[in-house]
């Protein structure tokens, strides 16, 4: 029996169950970060991914399935190796902070000025509105930001007030508005 599982598990090399594992992340990898590319408009560097990604499934998945009959352990290999490309591809998307967000934060009345004077001191754009909570008046602060600045301005205002509320989406096109001049130089 043992032999059995052991001729099963030995039944690709090493350095084959790598190269499938490794070039199956990369692709789905790739694959993950040209949906969201191309889906945020930007269809240039996205069909560049489009080109990588297809090339490497047609190699490796040719090689797979070919090879499958005499090691059908290549198969559990490319699979896992789907799985951890989508999760590597999240990853890498987060870190890559692609697109445009709102960020909208609900502020007690009395810590608006502070939160608004931070960020704006930091170079955000601030819009505010009145507001009436359950039981007293409040202040809705909107903002919008490229995602990469996400974690920063939701760390600046709760620096300031750590019971703001905090929401953000995802913002599909934005025209007009605030842009600081020292930010437009970066872009």
């Amino acid at each position: 029996m043992w032999e059995t599982i052991w001729e099963f598990l030995s039944s690709v090399p090493l350095w084959e169950m790598a190269l499938i594992l490794i070039v199956k992340v990369i692709e789905v990898a790739v694959s993950t970060l040209r949906i969201i590319l191309i889906g945020k408009g930007y269809r240039k560097p996205g069909s560049l991914l489009a080109l990588v990604e297809i090339l490497l499934w047609v190699f490796m998945a040719s090689s797979v399935i070919t090879g499958m009959a005499e090691a059908p352990l290549k198969g559990i290999y490319y699979s896992i190796g789907f799985a951890l490309g989508v999760y590597i591809g999240s990853i890498l998307e987060d870190k890559i902070g692609v697109g445009k967000i709102l960020i909208q934060a609900v502020i007690m009345k009395e810590e608006a000025k502070n939160v608004t004077n931070a960020l704006r001191d930091a170079g955000f754009a601030v819009t505010t509105i009145n507001a009436q909570g359950k039981y007293k008046e409040r202040e809705v602060l909107m903002m919008v930001a490229n995602r990469k600045n996400k974690r920063n301005i939701i760390n600046l205002i709760n620096e300031v007030d750590n019971d703001a509320l905090v929401v953000t989406n995802d913002v599909s096109m934005v025209s007009g508005g605030f842009v600081s001049p020292w930010r437009r130089l970066i872009k």
